[in-house]
């Protein structure tokens, strides 16, 4: 790799990182920092919207949530998974961001990803890794998890893992000996979906 390629690669990267904390979130519960989140999806004329996170993130009914900008909004949980450990809060004031982009291409092995969390009293770390291992899920249904070569301290979970495009692939949720497990992003947002159609019937 050129020195011109590697500086290119490494400019887009961290143009890459700053959209994606612009879409991490703190989660806080009774004051303290308990994980990350991701600003999902929003309803503008509501002025309200989700974060997705971990389940084991948010125990409790509330949390505050803190924007990547110190704003705080307030965040109620309207689902909960256990199973595939996943929370979806609806949060007000939604903040005004750009769209969330979803990959729906598989990943291949050895792809470069980013993930985003708030390790420790860092906010809006960066850590860098590649796609471990390539999975499918049965009947075109997306696998359980994304495993890749990322290192997720405590501080990580419900935050975001993406490709060098800046697309979301999956959810942070916690390792499993030297690897990152991910719910993939494609799993959640069907979850979201089922979700937000039970919650309207």
């Amino acid at each position: 790799m050129t020195a011109s390629v590697s500086s290119g690669l490494a400019q887009e990267i961290a143009a890459r990182v700053d959209q994606l904390r612009q879409r991490t979130v703190q989660v806080r519960t009774q004051g303290a920092a308990t994980g990350a989140g991701i600003l999902w999806n929003g309803e503008e004329s509501e002025g309200r919207g989700l974060v997705i996170t971990n389940a084991h993130v948010v125990r409790g009914d509330r949390a505050t949530i803190e924007l990547s900008d110190g704003t705080i909004a307030r965040g109620r949980v309207v689902a909960r998974d256990l199973k595939r450990d996943l929370a979806a809060l609806e949060v007000e004031p939604w903040p005004a961001i750009v769209p969330l982009v979803i990959r729906d291409s598989p990943l291949r092995v050895g792809e470069l990803l980013i993930a985003i969390g708030h390790p420790g009293r860092l906010v809006g770390a960066a850590t860098l890794g590649i796609v471990q291992r390539a999975e499918t899920g049965r009947e075109g249904r997306p696998p359980r998890w994304l495993r890749a070569d990322v290192r997720l301290a405590p501080g990580f979970s419900g935050g975001p893992l993406a490709d060098v495009a800046g697309r979301v692939v999956g959810v942070n949720t916690m390792m499993q000996g030297a690897l990152a497990l991910a719910v993939p992003a494609a799993a959640v947002e069907a979850w979201v979906r089922r979700s937000h159609a039970v919650a309207l019937s």
